[in-house]
Protein backbone atom coordinates (compact mmCIF):
# COMPACT_ATOMS: atom_id res chain seq x y z
CA UNK A 1 0.00 0.00 0.00
CA UNK A 2 2.87 2.47 0.74
CA UNK A 3 4.19 2.27 -2.60
CA UNK A 4 0.76 3.08 -4.21
CA UNK A 5 1.14 6.00 -2.22
CA UNK A 6 3.94 7.22 -3.03
CA UNK A 7 3.02 6.54 -7.15
CA UNK A 8 -0.22 8.40 -6.32
CA UNK A 9 1.66 11.27 -4.34
CA UNK A 10 4.52 11.61 -7.43
CA UNK A 11 2.27 11.37 -10.37
CA UNK A 12 -0.55 13.59 -9.38
CA UNK A 13 -0.74 15.33 -6.48
CA UNK A 14 3.20 16.28 -6.27
CA UNK A 15 3.55 16.30 -10.00
CA UNK A 16 7.67 17.14 -10.26
CA UNK A 17 6.46 19.77 -13.16
CA UNK A 18 3.46 20.91 -12.55
CA UNK A 19 3.40 21.32 -8.44
CA UNK A 20 7.41 21.40 -7.72
CA UNK A 21 8.29 23.74 -10.79
CA UNK A 22 11.17 21.03 -11.40
CA UNK A 23 12.09 20.59 -15.39
CA UNK A 24 10.46 23.04 -16.96
CA UNK A 25 13.23 23.41 -19.35
CA UNK A 26 12.15 20.15 -21.16
CA UNK A 27 8.26 20.86 -20.54
CA UNK A 28 8.40 23.99 -22.69
CA UNK A 29 10.88 22.90 -25.22
CA UNK A 30 10.31 19.53 -26.14
CA UNK A 31 6.49 19.68 -25.78
CA UNK A 32 5.22 20.84 -29.33
CA UNK A 33 5.40 17.29 -30.81
CA UNK A 34 3.51 14.47 -29.02
CA UNK A 35 5.87 12.16 -30.27
CA UNK A 36 8.90 13.82 -29.53
CA UNK A 37 6.86 14.28 -25.47
CA UNK A 38 7.11 10.42 -25.88
CA UNK A 39 10.71 10.15 -26.54
CA UNK A 40 12.00 12.70 -24.36
CA UNK A 41 9.55 10.84 -21.40
CA UNK A 42 11.48 7.79 -21.95
CA UNK A 43 14.71 9.10 -22.08
CA UNK A 44 13.70 11.18 -18.78
CA UNK A 45 12.50 8.15 -17.51
CA UNK A 46 16.05 6.05 -17.93
CA UNK A 47 17.80 8.78 -16.75
CA UNK A 48 16.10 9.37 -13.60
CA UNK A 49 15.41 5.87 -12.40
CA UNK A 50 19.45 4.75 -13.01
CA UNK A 51 20.35 8.26 -11.75
CA UNK A 52 18.73 7.58 -8.66
CA UNK A 53 19.84 4.07 -8.19
CA UNK A 54 23.26 4.89 -8.73
CA UNK A 55 22.95 8.10 -6.63
CA UNK A 56 21.47 5.97 -3.69
CA UNK A 57 23.73 3.85 -3.68
CA UNK A 58 26.85 6.04 -4.15
CA UNK A 59 25.83 8.13 -0.72
CA UNK A 60 25.14 5.09 1.44
CA UNK A 61 28.17 3.66 0.96
CA UNK A 62 31.00 6.33 0.04
CA UNK A 63 29.63 9.57 1.46
CA UNK A 64 27.40 8.58 4.38
CA UNK A 65 29.97 6.27 5.68
CA UNK A 66 33.26 8.94 5.09
CA UNK A 67 31.12 11.95 6.21
CA UNK A 68 31.51 13.56 2.65
CA UNK A 69 27.84 14.45 2.64
CA UNK A 70 28.52 17.89 1.37
CA UNK A 71 30.22 16.59 -1.51
CA UNK A 72 26.49 15.09 -2.68
CA UNK A 73 25.52 17.80 -5.14
CA UNK A 74 28.92 17.92 -7.36
CA UNK A 75 28.96 13.84 -6.91
CA UNK A 76 25.12 13.90 -7.86
CA UNK A 77 25.85 16.38 -11.12
CA UNK A 78 28.72 14.09 -11.97
CA UNK A 79 26.80 11.13 -12.06
CA UNK A 80 24.18 12.64 -13.77
CA UNK A 81 26.35 13.62 -16.78
CA UNK A 82 27.60 10.80 -16.90
CA UNK A 83 24.50 8.05 -17.22
CA UNK A 84 23.07 11.09 -19.95
CA UNK A 85 26.00 10.60 -22.18
CA UNK A 86 25.37 6.69 -21.81
CA UNK A 87 21.85 7.45 -23.22
CA UNK A 88 23.00 9.68 -25.58
CA UNK A 89 25.34 7.47 -27.34
CA UNK A 90 22.44 4.23 -27.13
CA UNK A 91 20.23 6.87 -28.64
CA UNK A 92 22.05 7.63 -31.63
CA UNK A 93 22.88 3.89 -32.30
CA UNK A 94 19.11 2.61 -31.39
CA UNK A 95 16.97 5.42 -32.86
CA UNK A 96 18.56 8.01 -35.44
CA UNK A 97 15.10 9.33 -35.54
CA UNK A 98 14.37 10.06 -32.02
CA UNK A 99 17.68 11.38 -31.23
CA UNK A 100 17.29 13.83 -33.81
CA UNK A 101 14.09 14.91 -32.90
CA UNK A 102 15.29 15.54 -28.95
CA UNK A 103 18.36 17.38 -30.61
CA UNK A 104 19.76 20.07 -28.11
CA UNK A 105 17.02 18.93 -25.25
CA UNK A 106 18.50 15.11 -25.01
CA UNK A 107 21.62 16.86 -23.33
CA UNK A 108 19.84 19.00 -21.37
CA UNK A 109 18.99 16.19 -19.49
CA UNK A 110 22.16 16.68 -17.52
CA UNK A 111 21.26 19.90 -16.56
CA UNK A 112 17.71 18.82 -15.52
CA UNK A 113 17.06 20.26 -12.25
CA UNK A 114 14.11 17.19 -12.02
CA UNK A 115 16.21 14.34 -12.04
CA UNK A 116 18.52 16.31 -9.85
CA UNK A 117 15.91 17.36 -7.42
CA UNK A 118 14.52 13.83 -7.72
CA UNK A 119 18.07 12.09 -6.33
CA UNK A 120 18.18 14.49 -3.55
CA UNK A 121 14.87 13.78 -2.44
CA UNK A 122 15.36 10.46 -1.95
CA UNK A 123 17.88 10.95 0.35
CA UNK A 124 16.01 13.71 2.29
CA UNK A 125 13.12 11.38 2.31
CA UNK A 126 14.90 8.82 3.89
CA UNK A 127 13.41 6.45 1.75
CA UNK A 128 15.14 2.73 1.07
CA UNK A 129 16.62 1.21 -2.06
CA UNK A 130 12.96 0.03 -3.27
CA UNK A 131 11.09 3.24 -2.35
CA UNK A 132 13.96 5.21 -4.33
CA UNK A 133 13.18 3.38 -7.07
CA UNK A 134 9.14 3.75 -7.15
CA UNK A 135 9.31 7.31 -6.47
CA UNK A 136 11.85 8.01 -9.51
CA UNK A 137 9.65 5.94 -11.94
CA UNK A 138 6.43 7.70 -10.44
CA UNK A 139 8.04 11.02 -10.59
CA UNK A 140 8.95 9.64 -14.26
CA UNK A 141 5.63 9.03 -15.07
CA UNK A 142 4.56 12.00 -13.65
CA UNK A 143 6.75 14.23 -16.13
CA UNK A 144 5.81 12.28 -19.04
CA UNK A 145 2.26 12.34 -18.28
CA UNK A 146 2.22 16.68 -18.05
CA UNK A 147 4.63 16.69 -21.05
CA UNK A 148 2.65 14.61 -23.08
CA UNK A 149 -0.80 15.95 -22.22
CA UNK A 150 0.57 19.37 -22.81
CA UNK A 151 2.41 18.42 -26.21
CA UNK A 152 -1.48 17.15 -27.37
CA UNK A 153 -2.71 20.04 -26.05
CA UNK A 154 -0.12 22.54 -28.14
CA UNK A 155 -0.68 20.40 -31.62
CA UNK A 156 -4.03 21.05 -30.82
CA UNK A 157 -3.71 24.99 -30.85
CA UNK A 158 -2.08 24.65 -33.65
CA UNK A 159 -5.24 23.93 -35.32
CA UNK A 160 -7.41 26.69 -34.08
CA UNK A 161 -7.19 30.72 -34.65
CA UNK A 162 -5.37 32.00 -31.13
CA UNK A 163 -5.34 35.97 -31.41
CA UNK A 164 -1.41 37.23 -32.70
CA UNK A 165 -0.23 38.46 -29.24
CA UNK A 166 -1.00 34.99 -27.68
CA UNK A 167 1.16 32.83 -30.32
CA UNK A 168 3.73 30.62 -29.69
CA UNK A 169 5.37 31.53 -26.15
CA UNK A 170 2.20 33.35 -24.39
CA UNK A 171 -0.52 30.51 -24.90
CA UNK A 172 2.05 27.76 -24.23
CA UNK A 173 2.38 29.39 -20.49
CA UNK A 174 -1.13 30.15 -20.21
CA UNK A 175 -2.45 26.57 -20.93
CA UNK A 176 1.01 25.32 -18.64
CA UNK A 177 -0.84 27.42 -15.84
CA UNK A 178 -4.60 25.95 -16.80
CA UNK A 179 -3.33 22.13 -16.86
CA UNK A 180 -1.21 22.78 -13.42
CA UNK A 181 -4.01 24.00 -12.14
CA UNK A 182 -6.25 20.76 -13.15
CA UNK A 183 -3.48 18.85 -11.46
CA UNK A 184 -4.20 20.74 -8.09
CA UNK A 185 -7.46 19.39 -8.09
CA UNK A 186 -5.91 15.76 -7.12
CA UNK A 187 -4.38 17.73 -3.88
CA UNK A 188 -5.74 16.23 -0.78
CA UNK A 189 -5.72 12.49 -2.18
CA UNK A 190 -2.97 11.56 -0.49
Amino acid sequence: MEYILIFIAAVFVNNIVLAQFLGICPFLGVSKKVSTALGMTGAVTFVMVLATLVTFIVQKTILDPFNIGFMQTITFILIIAALVQMVEIILKKVSPALYQALGVFLPLITTNCAVLGVAIMVIQKEFNLLESIVFAASIAIGFGLALTIFAGIREQLNLVNVPKGMQGSPIALVTAGLLAMAFMGFSGIV
